[in-house]
């Protein structure tokens, strides 16, 4: 009865907007596609549109067909794909979605050995997942996350790969650069400079200033770190980074780290998988290169 050919007309209906153009962009005709889905119509016993005038507008059915076709259709081309790897002996592509910006030059140091290791399985990084990874594997639409913040939840694992401590970041000159810690009250004060991400996804906020009821004096956002860090050599602001990221700019910046508070903040860097995909060989070996100690 219901077949993947369904789904598919479904969900470029709401993409293309007719089934005329749907049909196009399925390569049938518009007969065999109206044909073949009245006839699931009948075979349901339910309407899966409606006209409104020229527009089709989908049922209460047709809603549950098109998140069902988002969830499917990604699972049916990863097998598809898989299966064609398995028959020509590659092992295809490890699709990796970023969670947090400082972490892609942590992961940029393990892709490399990685590859020297696999010459038959290359890595695709997708950072448009920023802070919205979690939909993207559960969807199949990456095989492996990369995140500070992981969300335990049934059918994922999480690996703690990395850890690193989460540190102030300011010019080499200003009056907190010789300071053994720092205090929420001396941000107060102080211009913040960070990624383009919620206050509630940014751990000077969550861990440090927020508890203690204080905030910045302003908070600029800046997407890339070498222009945020300049910002900061330059005096224009402070910032928080992992201490490891700040001491390698340290090198050619005039930035200093200062620990956020007596006890510092201890953070991880974690990799989730699928539970399903535990076992493939290429994902446990790139967890395992994860776990290696970082290099200059």
């Amino acid at each position: 009865m219901l077949e993947r050919i369904h789904l598919a007309v479904v969900q470029e209906v709401e993409r293309q907007g007719s089934l005329t153009a749907a049909a196009d962009k399925l390569c049938v005709t518009q007969s065999a596609l109206s044909h073949s889905m009245k006839k699931l119509e009948q075979q349901l016993g339910t309407s899966i549109w409606l006209r409104e005038g020229r527009s089709l507008r989908l049922t209460q059915a047709g809603q549950y067909l098109l998140a069902l076709a988002g969830r499917v259709l990604p699972q049916l081309s990863l097998a598809e794909e898989r299966l064609r790897q398995f028959a020509q002996g590659e092992r295809g592509t490890l699709r990796i979605g970023m969670e947090c910006h400082p972490c892609y030059q942590w992961l940029l140091k393990v892709v490399s050995p990685y590859l020297a290791a696999w010459p038959d399985v290359d890595v695709d990084v997708k950072q448009k997942f920023q802070f919205g990874g979690m939909g993207a594997l559960y969807g199949y639409e990456i095989d492996l996350l990369v995140t500070p913040d992981p969300v335990f939840k049934p059918g994922l694992h999480f690996e703690p790969v990395f850890d690193y401590e989460q540190v102030l970041v300011v010019a080499r000159g200003h009056a907190l650069a010789d300071a053994p810690c720092v205090n929420p009250r001396q941000l107060a004060q102080e211009v913040l400079i960070t990624y383009p991400v919620a206050t509630d996804r940014l751990d000077i906020y969550t861990q440090f200033l927020l508890p203690a009821g204080v905030l910045p004096k302003r908070h600029k956002t800046i997407e890339t770190t070498d222009i945020m860090l300049q910002m900061v050599a330059s005096g224009r602001g402070v910032a928080g980074l992992p201490r490891w990221l700040v001491q390698e700019y340290a090198s050619k910046m005039d930035v200093v780290p200062v620990r956020l508070g007596p006890h510092g903040i201890a953070k991880h860097i974690y990799l989730g998988v699928r539970e399903g995909d535990t076992a493939i060989d290429y994902l446990q070996a790139f967890i395992a290169q994860a776990r290696q100690p970082l290099l200059a």
